[in-house]
């Protein structure tokens, strides 16, 4: 059974990564510093899978007590990184924090991989490295445009460090994942999006006004060149996106790879307005939402979707849950949760 360290592994897609982790059999250990998520996900995680996982609550910019986990656990076969800042507006905001914490955390795992020879590592990427692409949908090759955010550029930066880092250590193999925007929770309602800090993701804040949390709701601008105003982007539903994470994983492990640093995009190749979102869930949960249309927000790309051609062909993996599917699974985790 290879052992697997998880980054971020109580957070929304690392907890949902760790139980498809399990149930592909791979025992895996977590690093969690809480700052945007909860442990009780743990508890979660052993309801589904039966496996109690262990976290170590610690930062990634703690380089001495990261190399304590690897000295701990000299098993190691594979990474698989979330942990990282993730707010567009706040990195905005607060540039200096994001690049301190997303780059110097990545840079440190890279150092205990290097000290360590672990060899396997897939990183978390994302969409927003392309920017405001030229065309649409967007594939490996297409270009990055300039990041939107400081937030996006900690992920161009990333993925540089990483392809940087192989070239010189012809023994590690990365896969480096641009995933668009996952949605949705595990199909028992058991866990789901649950931050710490208030959402700010589409569907948790959907799902949170029509349960009354929020009063309403704001679409943050409906003037964009798009087909209905709004800002589109391709969901993906998590556990589809976790399962992409284990065959990634599985890929690199099996020497599948032509080389050392392999990219692709995680989308279910449609894109998806935020308007046609908010219809999508009143149609699946019978509720009417109350939002009303904003200012845009500073940060934000206007239209973005996958060509996910290539991780069908080489990961063999394929999305299996649309919109409605998404929405379904958000709603019954959002009325769990809520006791309702």
């Amino acid at each position: 059974m290879s052992k697997v360290l998880v980054t971020g592994g109580t957070g929304y897609i690392g907890s949902h990564t760790i139980i498809d982790l399990i149930n592909n059999g791979f025992e895996v250990v977590s690093i969690d510093n809480l700052t945007n998520s909860n442990d009780d996900v743990l508890e979660g995680i052993e309801k589904i899978t039966g496996v109690k996982v262990t976290n170590y609550r610690i930062d990634l910019v703690d380089l001495a007590s990261l190399l304590q986990v690897f000295r701990d656990h000299p098993d190691i076969e594979g990474i698989i990184h979330f942990a990282a800042y993730k707010l567009v507006g706040e990195s905005v905001e607060k540039p200096l924090a994001y690049f301190r914490n997303n780059l110097l955390g990545l840079i440190n795992l890279l150092t205990c991989m290097e000290t360590f020879e672990v060899a396997n590592l897939i990183f978390s990427s994302s969409c927003s490295v392309y920017g405001n692409a030229e065309e649409l949908p967007v594939t490996e090759n297409t270009p990055f445009q300039e990041a939107e955010s400081p937030y996006a550029r900690t992920k161009q930066m990333g993925e540089q460090i990483i392809r940087d880092f192989a070239k010189v250590h012809p023994d590690h193999q990365a896969v480096l994942l641009r995933y668009f925007n996952p949605a949705g929770a595990h199909e028992s309602a058991i866990i789901g999006e649950a931050p710490s800090n208030p959402a700010s993701n589409l569907v948790p804040v959907i799902t949170e006004t029509a349960i009354g949390k929020r009063k309403s709701m704001t679409v943050f601008g409906a003037d964009y060149d798009t087909r209905d105003g709004s800002c589109i982007r391709d969901y993906i539903h998590v556990m589809d996106l976790a399962n992409a994470h284990t065959k990634s994983l599985q890929f690199l492990l099996q020497k599948k790879n032509a080389t050392n640093c392999e990219i692709f995009n995680l989308g279910i190749g449609e894109g998806v307005s935020v308007l046609e979102a908010i219809k999508a869930f009143e149609k699946v949960s019978g509720e009417k939402l109350n939002y009303e249309i904003g200012p845009r927000r500073p940060g934000d790309v206007v239209a973005i979707y996958a060509d996910k051609e290539r991780s069908e062909r080489e990961l063999g993996w394929k999305p299996e849950r649309d919109i409605d599917a998404i929405m379904e699974s958000a709603w019954a985790w959002e009325r769990a949760r809520s006791g309702k």
